[in-house]
């Protein structure tokens, strides 16, 4: 596709109306109906038409815009950024297919093991209940107690996501050995008669962590997002408890003054919900410094607590203007002083400042105080800049006068 701006012969900052007047005066300029004898017009005329088309909708242009600058950025021409992100997308559709195909896969593995389990288990739960009622048939002394523990230990117990994937899968690679089916059913057996605070516990796991009933087919399909994250998290080594979404951050500003970083004094910040956060000033602080406060800001239920990030300003000054981490200050200076130079002093922003104003200093003369600025949070300070401006007296003169009236005329006195 050609350059929609260089077909229609328009800047880059061009606006509607004008985009608009262009393509009307081109599409006249070259419409078929006038130029029968030339062939390409009917192509030219196309070419205008979707030109117009992407610099009309304002998606659309962004968008162009958008590729027009990775174009420049990365020293490629237009066309090759499209094809680049084209291909991008495709593989990408391509890894998602995959990978779509490889969680079913994994689903059907998971529906096919636990439907087994839960045959295994109704059979030995009926292999449970023939003896109880065998033993039930001998004596009727404490058979209520074996019957319960047993159909306790038969059933079927609610397994988890982590489980299932250990029993396929095999355990955590950092582990130290696979549990055997024995094992692994005694300690079910173990935890079963510990009692029902167990239980409770795992009514609160964490988000995406999900029981499985017997039954386990329905289950799973109803819950696959939890099973494949776990999936994930066993795969990849990540703890078990997956990591919650974070509440979106919430922006707010701040005003800071000079002496606030100087002294490093608290600010507090008003945020749109009516609640207040407060942040200390530090060094490194200047305009436009962002400050982030972890897990203060919007809190959402199942998302882990927001930030808040707060934009700081500089306070205006009458004595000081901040430029990074340098503070600029103005000397006013007199023709003599100028001319011969002059030992004085300034205001800092920690006190008073001795300054030496050279002979025939001018108002483009600055002079650098180095460390007298503000600190940049690596240990160096910026530099207090004293901007020198050169100032006639509040009254006339009359020896000055005639002085720089002889000298323009060319009479030395």
């Amino acid at each position: 596709m050609r350059d929609p701006y260089k077909t229609l012969g328009v800047k880059r900052d061009a606006g509607a109306a004008e985009i608009k007047t262009a393509w009307r005066n081109l599409a006249k300029a070259v419409h078929p109906d006038h130029n029968q004898s030339d062939p390409t017009a009917t192509e030219r005329f196309a070419e205008i038409g979707r030109a117009y088309e992407t610099l009309k909708d304002p998606k659309k242009r962004s968008r162009y815009d958008q590729v027009i600058r990775m174009a420049e950025a990365t020293n490629q021409s237009p066309e090759q950024t499209i094809m680049q992100q084209r291909n991008a997308a495709r593989e990408a559709a391509e890894r998602a297919k995959a990978a779509r195909a490889n969680a079913e896969r994994v689903m059907e593995e998971l529906a096919r093991v636990n439907a087994q389990k839960a045959a295994k288990a109704a059979a030995a739960n009926a292999a449970a209940q023939a003896a109880a009622n065998a033993a039930g048939s001998r004596t009727n002394t404490g058979s209520a107690q074996p019957s319960a523990g047993t159909q306790q230990s038969g059933a079927t117990q609610a397994e988890s996501p982590e489980d299932m994937i250990e029993r396929i899968f095999g355990s955590h690679p950092q582990a130290s050995a696979p549990k055997s089916d024995a094992d692994e059913s005694g300690a079910k057996h173990r935890d079963a008669a510990a009692g029902t605070e167990e239980q409770a516990g795992d009514s609160e796991t964490a988000e995406g962590e999900y029981a499985l009933s017997g039954g386990g087919i329905g289950s799973i399909i109803s819950q696959p997002f939890g099973i494949l994250s776990s999936l994930v998290r066993r795969i990849t080594g990540t703890a078990s408890t997956p990591v919650q979404e974070k509440a979106p951050e919430i922006a707010a500003e701040a005003t800071v003054s000079i002496d606030d970083i100087l002294q490093g004094n608290w600010i507090n910040v008003p945020l749109s919900d009516g609640k207040e956060v407060r942040f200390q000033a530090d060094a490194g602080m200047s305009n436009g410094h962002v400050v982030h406060l972890k897990a203060q800001g919007l809190k959402l239920q199942g998302m882990q607590r927001g930030d808040v990030a707060i934009t700081v300003h500089m306070a205006e000054d009458a004595r000081f203007r901040v430029n990074g981490f340098d503070i600029h200050t103005i000397l006013p200076l007199t023709i003599e002083n100028a001319v011969l130079g002059w030992h004085t002093q300034v205001e800092g922003p920690r006190g008073a400042v001795d300054v030496t104003v050279p002979a025939w200093s001018g108002s483009d003369h600055v002079i650098r105080i180095a460390g007298g600025g503000l600190p940049d949070g690596n240990g160096a300070k910026g530099d207090l800049v004293v901007e020198l401006r050169l100032m006639l007296w509040e009254k006339p003169d009359d020896k000055v006068t005639d002085l720089m009236r002889s000298m323009k005329d060319g009479l030395f006195l």
